[in-house]
């Protein structure tokens, strides 16, 4: 646990330079806490961290090239006692079950971060979890131990990150190379995801992307 003197290194992840700049602002006025770097994309988080392994991540949910959500994953997996702060705009039930099955103990709306932000990092430098009010009460009326064929997200981590990738515009033979798969791999995979979701062609899986902050638009 990182005690109260000692400096706290933050790693901050979001594809926007407005965001970040304003996130640095408020974390920097912190006079023991650091931002040791900064990463545009999911993968130079997971990247990132695993070389500076900082106290926080501080993580938008659409990153390009690896989703938030799976790069929360691969970061909690190699770095178990690293706290994730997830950034959103959006409050879903079934994104807000996701995020912290992938690992993340902090989930913060973007419209919330100007006042709450402070407040988030200081529980989860502790090792405290944070969310949002309506996530507070989820978890106290017993949401997480509900049944899991209730409001689960249907895709594994690779499915989602190949739902990103093909909503991003990326050809079979490019998931494929990306994923070091045959193409025909791939696009057997492209077809369970559609099957799986019930979508019909290439727009229903972005709109399906857009709904579950895989991608922004």
């Amino acid at each position: 646990m990182t005690s109260a003197t000692s400096a706290l290194r933050i790693l901050l992840a979001d594809d926007h330079e407005v965001v970040r700049r304003g996130l640095r602002q408020l974390l920097r006025a912190q006079s023991s806490w650091e931002v040791v770097d900064e990463a545009t994309t999911g993968r130079e988080a997971v990247e990132k961290s695993e070389q500076l392994k900082p106290d926080v991540v501080i993580l938008d949910i659409a990153m390009p090239v690896l989703n938030g959500l799976e790069a929360t994953r691969q970061i909690h997996a190699s770095l178990p006692r690293t706290e994730i702060l997830i950034l959103t705009m959006n409050d879903s039930e079934q994104l807000m079950r996701s995020v912290l099955d992938a690992g993340a103990h902090g989930y913060l709306l973007k419209s919330d971060a100007g006042h709450d932000l402070v407040a988030a990092v200081n529980s989860l430098r502790e090792h405290r979890p944070f969310f949002t009010s309506k996530v507070a009460r989820m978890v106290l009326q017993g949401f997480l131990s509900a049944s899991k064929d209730c409001a689960t997200d249907p895709l594994t981590g690779r499915e989602r990150f190949i739902v990103q990738l093909l909503a991003e515009g990326r050809s079979n033979k490019e998931v494929a190379t990306e994923l070091g798969l045959s193409v025909k791999t791939a696009e057997t995979h492209r077809a369970n995801i559609m099957r799986k979701l019930n979508l019909q062609g290439t727009s229903d899986l972005v709109h399906y992307a857009v709904r579950n902050c895989i991608i922004v638009p």
